[in-house]
């Protein structure tokens, strides 16, 4: 069965970079360009994994996040963060899921694959 990738980047060169390398792959591809999309998503397509930017529109990704966790529904849910800030930046997520992977961009295409990989098993 193929598994779904919702990746939530509002950029579309990455979002472009995403879809070329996951497609190629046989990943199913799902795009929100904020939070509340990202949530709509959730709900109706139930993602294998998240690749999440932490800055966009309507609602941060780190607040996205937040609210991801306290659903109990969606906690075991993988999430890939992928930024441009350093994950220093951003410590007070890793309180809320100390297993969670932080990209900091620009990053290879072959790191990335592995951690999808290795959060899918």
């Amino acid at each position: 069965m193929r598994k779904k990738i919702l990746i939530v980047e509002d950029e579309e060169e990455f979002f472009f970079f995403y879809e070329t390398m996951l497609e190629d792959r046989d990943y199913i591809i799902l795009h929100a360009t904020d939070g509340v999309q990202a949530f709509e998503l959730l709900k109706k397509e139930k993602p294998d994994i998240v690749i999440l930017d932490l800055l966009l529109d309507q609602m941060s990704g780190d607040e996205f996040f937040r609210q991801l966790r306290s659903n109990p529904t969606y906690t075991n849910i993988p999430v890939i963060i992928a930024s441009n800030f350093s994950p220093r930046s951003y410590k007070t997520i890793f309180e809320i899921d100390p297993n969670l992977i932080f990209l900091e961009k620009p990053f290879t295409q072959e790191r990335l694959l592995a951690e999808i990989k290795a959060k899918l098993r």
